[in-house]
């Protein structure tokens, strides 16, 4: 999709203290951890039927699982990274419907539950607190984290959008269609603090969603971009007051004028790179994981981004 590239030379014109790192590609064994073989498999050589092609929405190509795999290391990436240092995001990411025996819209692999499989390999203990803001549910993360004490799923989102067969998380805030912005703000407000404190993470993983515009073409709601940037706002406050390491993901947009959905997500990545280096500034940092090495930060640094777009 055209919003990757565009959203990365946004962020690269504008200036934004930010330093981006490239990825390799998921290996299998990663993949394995959340993803069926009888899946990949069927990714690597073209063979899913014409309904699992559907339902995905997206044609099958020679790179797709190639393309999917460095979507999904960056999010590994990511994630090693803000809890080494307190926040990361990766240029791509938050593929939240994805199950592990099949992709649906447009998400292929699902980048969270791999890279939470993972680290949960060598921190078994380790507490992730996923914070969906997309306006469509997460209904895969639900499905694959459930049952799991060790990770929170909250998902504020369209009631009556897609998914239509919602799978149930921790928290599920179902939102009107054409929900005001203001509204949103307000139950977001009322829901994700009170979820926050009730869960006590190591990491939080934020699927932001730039679908939420009132000018998406499939986001049903009603927010501005200026609520958007309150939005973004307040979940990274949010986090940096509870000291949680954060890591940010695109998830979904889709809007109807071009070039849009792009500057919508580099939005995001701005604001949190701002209040990244105040707080880094300030001393202030977020809290890591006790048996995870610090490291040496001289100066003011830049927030991490990992591409696999």
């Amino acid at each position: 999709m055209e919003k990757f590239p565009q959203a990365h030379d946004l962020l690269v014109s504008e200036g934004a203290a930010i330093e981006i790192t490239p990825v390799a590609p998921a290996p299998m064994r990663q993949l394995l951890r959340v993803h069926t073989s009888g899946y990949l498999r069927k990714l690597a050589h073209g063979t899913l039927t014409d309904n699992e092609v559907y339902k995905l929405g997206l044609p099958w190509q020679p790179r797709l699982l190639h393309r999917s795999s460095l979507e999904t290391a960056a999010t590994v990436a990511a994630c090693r990274h803000a809890l080494d240092h307190g926040m990361a995001a990766n240029l791509a990411g938050g593929t939240h419907h994805a199950f592990p025996d099949r992709g649906l819209g447009y998400c292929v692999l699902n980048d969270v539950a791999v890279a939470v499989r993972g680290l949960q390999t060598k921190h078994p203990s380790l507490r992730v607190f996923i914070a969906d803001t997309d306006a469509h549910q997460g209904n895969g993360n639900n499905a694959i984290f459930r049952g799991d004490r060790r990770v929170f799923t909250y998902s504020i989102h369209g009631e009556r959008n897609y998914p239509s067969a919602k799978e149930a998380g921790n928290r599920d805030v179902g939102l009107p269609r054409q929900v005001s912005g203001d509204d949103y703000l307000t139950a977001l407000s009322n829901t994700l603090p009170p979820s926050l404190d009730s869960f006590p993470a190591d990491l939080v993983i934020w699927i932001s969603g730039a679908d939420v515009h009132e000018r998406d073409r499939f986001g049903q709601m009603k927010l501005t971009t200026e609520h958007m940037t309150g939005r973004d706002r307040r979940v990274i406050d949010w986090c940096l007051d509870r000291r949680l390491p954060l890591v940010i993901l695109y998830g979904g947009g889709y809007h109807r004028e071009p070039g849009m959905t792009a500057h919508l997500h580099a939005n995001t990545i701005s604001t949190a790179a701002m209040a990244f280096r105040a707080i880094q500034s300030s001393n202030d940092r977020p809290a890591r994981l006790p048996d995870l090495p610090e490291k040496d930060q001289p100066g003011v640094p830049s927030l991490r981004m990992t591409s696999g777009a």
